[in-house]
């Protein structure tokens, strides 16, 4: 199964997330995002960091996901190589905790694009995908 597609869109980036569950849905996602800044493959594993996220539903806590990714590119040049480990609890609200592999921005990775934001538009999600359009 593909982890993920970009479908078109005539200002920003739109990609579909698959997997087998919401979890893995999302996993792929953030591999989507930053598979349109950067070769993935390339970035070297070099340290585990885990993540934490709240929101008040799917959508949310998806849109709170990705934005807490790309701040953490702006804040300390995290550039993402894999999502090891990615938990999704539904509590009070719904908690997302993950563990992600990746290293800090070296010249060598290529900049392929840059992402303002992720973005309510046209978000969808549902048993088989998530889809998300982001701002470039």
């Amino acid at each position: 199964m593909k982890k993920f597609e970009f479908l078109k869109h005539t200002a920003d980036v739109k990609f579909r997330a698959y997997g087998k569950n919401l979890e893995e849905q999302f996993a792929n996602a953030a591999l989507a995002m930053f598979s349109i800044i950067t070769e993935t493959e390339k970035v070297k594993p070099e340290f585990e960091k885990t993540i934490t996220v709240e929101g008040a539903d799917e959508k949310s806590l998806l849109y709170n996901w990705l934005e807490e990714l790309l701040y953490l590119m702006d804040a300390e040049e995290f550039m993402l190589h894999d999502v090891k480990k990615l938990k999704i609890e539904k509590k009070e609200k719904l908690k997302l905790t993950a563990h992600v592999v990746g290293s800090k921005f070296k010249k060598e990775y290529e900049i392929l694009s840059g992402i303002k934001a992720a973005t309510y538009n046209e978000m969808e999600i549902t048993p088989k995908y998530v889809q998300v359009v982001v701002d470039v």
